[in-house]
């Protein structure tokens, strides 16, 4: 997380401030589709006709299948079939051709149509996916030459770089180990950007550039990033360039977002700011009119996955930042998940649950974002909190600028003996206002962490803890009994055992006992309570006069003891 770390006590209630989450949730503005898909491979926006495609990457198992394709609202609009599993994408530069590696061949399909209109074989029939380019005018692909999932992230695989000629692949002579990645761009259409990846923790991975103008690969500049000692490799999960080719971003597992001068691939003079803490760079993209760049992490809780923020890293405006933890969007954005549209006014981001779940969000940049702060003290309802009671947290959320379109929620979690328990979120009232409802089921202390991670104009407030001691339940005992009663005709007294919290176990025994008028103490056999509490004693009195019968409960892990006394006259 970004921000120094607090401790300010605020008030008797306990407010204190901590951490400040580095990021706002998905909120309903922002459009998510479930995509239908086990693992990732890859995505292409096509703007001139405003699609999404997406493959599922699959690197096992054989068949038909197929092009996921979206609108730029995130719906389903189609499919493009393929023979085999699909893999890797690329965008002709005229956007008027679809390039798509299958298993097998590397297709073409007309984005206007939707229709494929020619295919060119591979070398291998491979399962490993491709990953697929276009630079100078020609289509490029990698290729590991092995079948069978368990194969394909091997450090010591042969990684191959081809070209398509036709209908025909040509095999560039550019080889590596482990997977190679490969991206093109507008800013650069005849820079072909390869990077070395998946070669094992050893190996000292590399970035290079090829001149795709001609008829072969001319080689550029490259770069390999440990030192001397072996330290600071490159963990590549994706490579982007800037819009007016001059810079070129990678995503770093092991570093960060690396800005690189794309001339010779040295440090940019100025690089962007460190993830959040805990945050490891997945994706990196920088929009087609040049303003902006999204970085993409996979982060834990409410540590960022996304920010967004000016591509020129020399301009000091606050990231927008975003959180994905959740069942609903997901928790990290996946290597090579984003992308633009041409104009900057959406954002493309693959998120996945770390298993098998994976949603496409599109967003949309706001022009600015807000502050937004809790205030006063926390208070709670009851003033004393009850294991098994209903506990009210009542606070107050401060937003600055515009209202929300839709009313906010504050989110939290409960920190007991029993572990991190995610708490129902409340909606925030209009004048801030705002009531977190729980049932703690823990006797002793419990810690609620409250949280604004912020809306599409709102950027999150910092966290806020209150401590509070969770007490057992009460209990009280209601009797009746009779004024007056007489030896022979005995006394009986009804009764009811109540408790707060849980409900009281069925059968539970109290414990019973007589003073008589002389000072005289025993106990009777014990009343056992029926599941509706009730219980009923029967006695048969020794002496006449004043006899008192206290009835007690000891109580249980859950709740506490309780008793009663009646008062008897007995008369004969």
């Amino acid at each position: 997380m970004t921000g120094a770390a607090l401790a300010v006590v605020l008030g008797a209630a306990g407010l204190v401030a901590v951490t400040a989450p580095a990021a706002y949730a998905a909120t309903p503005s922002d459009e998510v589709a479930k995509l239908p898909i086990s693992s990732f491979g890859a995505m292409v926006v096509d703007d001139a006709h405003e699609r999404v495609y997406v493959t599922d990457g699959r690197m096992s198992g054989s068949g038909a299948s197929s092009v996921l394709v979206y609108n730029f609202e995130g719906q389903r609009v189609g499919t493009l079939a393929t023979d085999q599993p699909a893999s890797g994408m690329a965008l002709s530069a005229d956007g008027a051709t679809l390039h798509v590696s299958q298993s097998n061949r590397i297709l073409a399909f007309d984005t206007a149509t939707q229709t494929r209109t020619s295919a060119a074989g591979t070398p291998y029939d491979a399962t490993c996916g491709r990953e697929v380019a276009v630079a100078g005018g020609k289509t490029w692909f990698t290729e590991t030459p092995y079948s069978g999932s368990s194969y394909c992230d091997r450090p010591e695989n042969v990684a191959l770089l081809y070209g398509v000629s036709g209908t025909t692949s040509v095999n560039t002579g550019w080889n590596s180990e482990g997977r190679l990645k490969l991206e093109s761009g507008p800013g650069a259409p005849d820079r072909l950007v390869m990077g070395q990846a998946g070669a094992g923790s050893a190996a000292n991975a590399f970035v290079t550039t090829f001149d795709a103008s001609g008829d072969t690969l001319v080689r550029g500049p490259q770069r390999r990033f440990a030192d001397a000692e072996g330290k600071g490799a490159l963990d590549l999960k994706d490579i982007a360039q800037s819009a007016d080719g001059k810079r070129i971003a990678v995503a770093d597992a092991a570093y960060g977002t690396r800005l690189l001068d794309a001339a010779d691939l040295a440090d940019a003079p100025v690089g962007y700011q460190p993830l959040p803490a805990g945050a490891k760079a997945s994706a990196v993209a920088f929009s087609g009119d040049g303003k902006y760049v999204a970085r993409g992490a996979a982060a834990a809780g409410s540590t960022s996955d996304l920010l967004i923020q000016p591509a020129d890293p020399t301009d000091g405006a606050t990231p927008i930042e975003f959180a994905f933890d959740g069942e609903l969007d997901g928790s990290r954005v996946v290597p090579r998940g984003l992308d633009w549209s041409k104009d900057g006014s959406r954002l493309f981001a693959v998120t996945s649950d770390g298993v098998y779940g994976h949603w496409l969000h599109v967003i949309k940049p706001p022009a600015a974002q807000y502050d937004s702060r809790f205030t006063g003290t926390l208070s709670t309802t009851p003033a004393k909190p009850v294991v098994g009671e209903p506990l009210g947290i009542r606070g107050k959320l401060e937003l600055d600028g515009p209202a929300p379109a839709e009313p906010v929620k504050v989110e939290a979690v409960r920190k007991d003996s029993d572990g991190t328990t995610e708490v129902a979120p409340a909606k925030v009232a209009a004048d801030g206002g705002f009531t977190v409802l729980d049932v703690p089921d823990r006797l002793g202390e419990a810690t609620y962490t409250l949280r604004f991670l912020g809306d599409v104009t709102h950027r999150p407030a910092e966290d806020v803890t209150l401590t509070v001691d969770v007490a057992k339940a009460a209990t009280a005992i209601e009797l009746t009994a009779p004024a007056e009663a007489t030896r022979a005709g005995g006394v009986e007294i009804t009764g009811k055992l109540t408790g707060q919290g849980r409900a009281l176990p069925a059968g539970s025994a109290l414990k019973v006992t007589r003073t008589d008028r002389f000072g005289t103490t025993g106990e009777l056999t014990s009343a056992s309570v029926a599941a509706d509490g009730t219980f009923r004693i029967k006695d048969l009195p020794n002496k006449r006069g004043r006899t008192v019968y206290a009835v007690s409960y000891e109580g249980d892990d859950l709740h506490s003891g309780s008793s009663a006394e009646a008062t008897v006259r007995v008369i004969s």
